[in-house]
């Protein structure tokens, strides 16, 4: 599990296609301290599993069925990605409950600088607007934020200086993918509410899970 607070901007130095999975190389002094083989990296939202470990690098594989679903596919070497390790228990929950399993991914469509933070608007896929709401969480390339407004197609954060300074986030223009992780609350409340009324409501499907490559 993740807190969506970002410890270091990495960058992916190397991308080997393997046919039905491509195999990562990142860069990322703080996450790779005390890292091992089988450990958990969230990589832009995404859950990913430490293959190999070599100084501040590591590697990761990275299933067809992540790649399609998220922003991953669209990144090459020299990508600039968010990356946080799983948080440790007992710790400090800073951000919201984060899995890692992407839902979707949205696209910038404006960003709107002032003096002191920026207004960043989003595209947010149809099936999953049920799940966000004014003032609710959600994960915009593994980042925790809170929703300013929530619109049918799509929602706006409004960034601070140390988000913009220190995450993907600050250099998205419009155009650029995000991958988009939805408060996992909600999305088992409406599960519970749709069992009790006999229905069959439940997460929107196609989400990509799993740790690995799970996309999300």
């Amino acid at each position: 599990m993740f807190t969506g607070i970002v410890e270091e901007l990495g960058e992916i130095t190397a991308v080997e296609e393997l046919g039905d999975a491509s195999r990562f190389r990142l860069r990322g002094a703080v996450v790779t301290e005390g890292a091992r083989h089988g450990d958990s990296i969230a990589v832009n939202g995404v859950c990913l599993t430490v293959v190999d470990l070599e100084g501040d690098e590591f590697t990761a594989d990275v299933m067809a069925e992540t790649l399609k679903r998220s922003s991953l596919g669209a990144l090459g070497p020299g990508s600039r990605v968010n990356l946080e390790r799983p948080t440790a228990v007992g710790a400090r929950l800073g951000g919201h409950i984060v899995q890692g399993h992407v839902d979707g991914t949205g696209t910038v469509i404006a960003r709107e600088p002032s003096a002191h933070w920026e207004i960043v608007t989003v595209s947010l896929p149809g099936e999953l607007a049920r799940y966000v709401v004014e003032k609710g969480s959600i994960t915009v390339d593994g980042v925790s934020l809170t929703v300013v407004d929530a619109a049918p197609d799509h929602f706006t954060i409004s960034l601070i200086p140390t988000t913009l300074a220190l995450t993907t986030l600050g250099i998205k223009q419009p155009g650029d993918p995000v991958n988009l992780e939805v408060d996992v609350i909600a999305k088992y409340v409406e599960r519970l509410l749709g069992d009790r009324a006999g229905g069959a409501s439940g997460p929107a499907s196609g989400t990509a899970s799993g740790p690995e490559g799970s996309a999300a």
